[in-house]
């Protein structure tokens, strides 16, 4: 099995879990977030981050391309401009939307790892742009298949916070 297989079928099962997890929530709890702690997303912004969490990102590390406006570069941005609070983010405005992002984000996801070469995934070393640890391409894009399933995580435990009736198995599909 190659390592291109490896993220391929990781990420399509992340995708394949999300999507089961957003066709469970209620349109009417869109607006809904966790009533203790501070800096939550509601569950439409929720959705909106798993939607474009995974594939854009890939993307992005493989091209170099991050949707910066031109002659602005991550040194330039604070650190709220990359990481705003929760009630700065985006939401989806219906269960449709998120799945039809969602399944946008999937396309772009396979259609980089159909397209990156094999030896760049090893071959290529960096840190990310915003700073921090040099790893492989291979490891960028895990870290973007990671960072939907820590989304996933998210969206099942505010499923069984709302009270619908999750089960493990609901939050690690068909493995």
């Amino acid at each position: 099995m190659s390592l291109r297989e490896v993220l391929s079928e990781e990420m399509e099962n992340s995708f394949a879990v999300t999507e089961r997890l957003i066709r469970m929530v209620h349109s009417d709890q869109l607006a809904w977030k966790p009533a203790t702690g501070s800096n939550w997303m509601t569950v439409g912004q929720l959705l909106w981050h798993c939607s474009s969490a995974c594939g854009v990102a890939m993307r992005a590390f493989v091209t170099g391309e991050w949707g910066l406006p031109e002659g602005v570069e991550f040194k330039d941005l604070t650190p709220e401009d990359i990481l705003p609070p929760a009630e700065k983010l985006p939401a989806v405005e219906s269960i449709e939307q998120a799945l039809q992002l969602l399944g946008e984000d999937r396309q772009v996801g396979a259609s980089v790892l159909r397209e990156v070469p094999e030896a760049d995934l090893l071959g290529r070393r960096f840190s990310p742009p915003w700073g921090g640890a040099e790893c492989t391409l291979f490891q960028h894009l895990l870290h973007m298949i990671e960072h939907l399933g820590q989304h996933k995580g998210q969206l099942f435990y505010y499923l069984k916070l709302l009270g619908h009736d999750v089960k493990t198995e609901d939050l690690w599909g068909d493995l």
